[in-house]
């Protein structure tokens, strides 16, 4: 059974970095389109950054030039590279793993960004 399980996040002050790490197991890892999503307490969950099984990678508009998504196969692991961080950052960020019609979702892991 597929799972996805996030690591990385925790409490940083603005102008900070973290790193996000997912673990990907039970799927073949390197056909899968994968990406970061985040939701903020009352908004939607939101798209923060994805990356192709070729590598190509897309953004949203508020985390470009400060987040990278990267992705080692050999690890079955998707990272994100979180730098510059801001208040409006603060949220569960999400693991996604796609492929047609099939979706995993990891449990989440909490970023906060607060001094």
């Amino acid at each position: 059974q597929v799972q996805l399980v996030e690591s990385g996040g925790g409490l940083v002050q603005p102008g900070g970095s973290l790193r996000l790490s997912c673990a990907a197991s039970g799927m073949i890892f390197s056909i899968y389109a994968m990406g970061w999503y985040r939701q903020a307490p009352g908004k939607q969950r939101e798209l923060v950054a994805a990356i192709t099984s070729g590598a190509n990678t897309n953004y949203a508009d508020s985390v470009k030039g400060r987040f990278t998504i990267s992705r080692d196969n050999a690890a079955n692991t998707v990272y994100l590279q979180m730098n510059s961080l801001k208040p409006e950052d603060t949220a569960v960020y999400y693991c996604n793993a796609h492929l047609l019609h099939s979706a995993y979702w990891g449990q989440g892991t909490q970023v906060t960004v607060s001094s």
